[in-house]
């Protein structure tokens, strides 16, 4: 399926997963969840036509998507305006789907994503769906292709290489 056939399948659930994204922000954001599905929506169209999988593999590269616009936004705020201290993030399963505490560190966490992605792409493509994305083991495996015995395990290592990333002085998970 390509991205405008499954576009009105999905749009309620990107709009939650959106809504996720930007209580995880900190206060004092602007961004709608819907300004922030259109512009993903719109960054999907204007690439190369792909076909998606499935609906799940769909939701997967749209979560990323606007994970990509949310980043973009808090660099250029940053670079607006400095200061301020970054904000600690809790990487485990209550966080998955939008739990977390509002006001983390979006840039510190894409940093640390990306220093895990040099060591283990697979580990950080996990953390992208299920954190990111909010999928289920199950639905991570299916989009990965790989057991979900094989997500959890490297769920579970990968937490604790961003805890210890995201906070030096962690000496255990």
């Amino acid at each position: 399926m390509q991205h405008p056939d499954l576009m009105p399948l999905v749009y309620d659930e990107l709009r939650r997963i959106a809504a996720r994204y930007i209580s995880r922000e900190r206060p004092g954001q602007t961004l709608q969840a819907t300004a922030l599905v259109n512009e993903a929506y719109v960054r999907l169209a204007a690439e190369r036509p792909r076909e998606f999988a499935n609906k799940t593999h769909f939701l997967a590269i749209a979560a990323l998507s606007m994970r990509q616009i949310l980043v973009q936004r808090a660099r250029a705020r940053n670079a607006a305006k400095r200061g301020g201290a970054p904000h600690r993030v809790t990487l485990d399963d209550r966080n998955v789907g939008g739990n977390t505490p509002a006001g983390i560190d979006v840039l510190a966490l894409d940093e640390a994503l990306s220093r895990l992605a040099l060591l283990d792409p697979e580990q950080a493509r996990i953390v992208e769906l299920r954190y990111f994305g909010g999928l289920t083991v199950e639905e991570t495996a299916d989009v990965l292709g790989s057991s979900p015995a094989t997500v959890k395990r490297h769920w579970a290592m990968a937490r604790a290489w961003l805890k210890q990333a995201l906070d030096p002085g962690v000496s255990s998970v």
